[in-house]
């Protein structure tokens, strides 16, 4: 992310994703834990961490909003950064192994960052059986999306187990305001905005509107049909949901339950090409089997669920833009397609059709008008469109290659995504020749954690079976 090009104030999405954290059900935190074949080395760590903080200045900065401006929170160098308080290291507790880490983990991802600060912390547990180890980290989603913690992972991550030392990198440079200069900073921001977006606008409208009434001349019910096509997208991205539609994972809480899935990607990737489908579909056709088996196993079958699916927007102007650019589309999808084929092929023509609505391209002119509204009603809003989601699936490609860190090689790698209202939230990691998937659970919605992992496991083996050659013996989820 050395490469990546930082603003120095989040952008609309951010700020309301930052804002809506008055009610601390929708916090955005990802956490991560890999587990190493042996411990780090203490001094290599630090030393690593700190030219990851120089290298990505997010990692160094902190939040400062001015409640009087209606511009987005600053961010702003740390003067009193001190990384020992986001490095920690502990000892892994009995019996050493991943559930054990797991565990740990669990009340690290529920605790709110210390919002004087900047949002990140690493735990290092040391001891773990057979000599590994572990790496929890823990990021604000406010910093990057999946798709940017692939870039970030690259700085925290080496490429050798004992590369050749370097330089440190200089500290981010940057001044720390006081109240005044941040309300004129603020102006002045919204001032540049303002004017950047008529620039655009005026030339953009005047072609729009010529373009517009050329067309409703010469087709008026297709201008006519695009227009509510386009006003149809809009109320179903801010439709309410308050309601689940499973009629089991009701209850919402501030805690979490952490469970973990690992998958031969070969295997994952052949069973997709069967049925003409992507990865993706894949997943998620898995992730809709195991839900179905779990709700008839608990004698309430539920025909879909509600689910987000984060879509990445990044082009080729936001590629190397730090931040967020994905859009949550909100979108039921079946549990009743018995066969595994037929399911990938459905739910990949579901997929297609949310990455094609219109509003996908207006949600950050919405945030900036959602963001000027009372915290108060900002925040309801978005908890009535949230806290009626069943699951979250998301999909990060990771790195095919082997990783390091301070020494310790990377033997399995997985991210936890945000709950955020949700009752379960499942993301996807590849590494080298497996995919992880991390299950966060909110436990007053699944109250049976350990059923619901092995109904997933159930699913990815009814999907693994479709690209498995005859007489082959199937490598099974773990």
């Amino acid at each position: 992310m050395s490469d990546m090009r930082y603003e120095d104030r989040m952008s609309d999405s951010d700020a309301l994703m930052w804002t809506i954290e008055k009610d601390a059900m929708l916090r955005s935190t990802i956490t991560a834990v890999a587990v190493l074949d042996r411990t780090p080395d203490r001094d290599r760590l630090r030393d690593l961490l700190d030219r990851g903080s120089r290298l990505v200045p997010r990692l160094r900065q902190r939040v400062r909003a001015n409640p009087l401006s209606i511009a987005p929170p600053r961010w702003e160098v740390d003067p009193a950064f001190d990384l020992d308080y986001h490095v920690r290291f502990v000892r892994a507790p009995e019996p050493g192994d991943l559930r054990a880490v797991l565990d740990l983990a669990q009340p690290i991802a529920m605790a709110g960052f210390d919002r004087a600060r900047p949002l990140w912390e690493a735990t290092v547990v040391e001891d773990m059986a057979d000599g590994r180890a572990a790496l929890i980290m823990k990021v604000h989603h406010a910093i990057t999306d999946g798709v940017g913690s692939i870039k970030l992972a690259l700085i925290m991550f080496e490429l050798e187990r004992d590369p050749a030392p370097s330089d440190l990198p200089d500290v981010p440079s940057g001044s720390v305001l006081n109240q005044f200069e941040r309300w004129f900073d603020a102006l002045a921001h919204e001032q540049r905005r303002a004017l950047g977006v008529a620039r655009r606008a005026v030339p953009s409208l005047a072609g729009g509107a010529a373009q517009t009434a050329t067309r409703a001349v010469a087709d008026p019910r297709g201008t006519a049909g695009r227009a509510a096509e386009t006003a149809g997208s809009i109320a179903r991205l801010a439709a309410p949901a308050t309601a689940p539609l499973s009629s089991v994972m009701t209850g919402r809480s501030l805690s979490v339950r952490l469970d973990t899935i690992r998958v031969p990607l070969a295997d994952a990737k052949a069973a997709a090409h069967a049925a003409g489908a992507t990865l993706n579909d894949a997943f998620v056709a898995a992730t809709a089997a195991g839900f179905a088996r779990y709700h008839e196993e608990l004698g309430a079958p539920v025909p879909a669920l509600r689910m987000t699916m984060p879509i990445n927007v990044r082009s080729s102007d936001t590629e190397d833009l730090a931040g967020n650019q994905f859009v949550p589309a909100r979108f039921p999808i079946p549990l009743d397609i018995a066969d595994p084929i037929d399911r990938m092929r459905a739910l990949h023509d579901l997929v297609l059709q949310q990455r094609g609505e219109p509003s996908l391209g207006l949600v950050e002119p919405m945030a900036a008008v959602l963001r000027r509204l009372p915290t108060s009603v900002s925040t309801g809003l978005f908890g009535s469109m949230l806290k009626g989601v069943d699951l979250v699936t998301t999909n990060v490609p990771g790195a095919p290659v082997p990783l390091y860190t301070a020494g310790g090689r990377v033997e399995s790698l997985f991210a936890f995504g945000p709950l955020t209202g949700a009752a379960v939230n499942l993301a996807l990691l590849s590494y080298l020749d497996d995919i992880a998937i991390g299950i966060n659970m909110d436990p007053a919605a699944v109250t049976e954690p350990d059923r619901l992992v092995a109904a997933l496991r159930s699913g990815w083996d009814e999907v693994l079976a479709v690209g498995a050659p005859p007489r082959r013996r199937r490598r099974r989820a773990q």
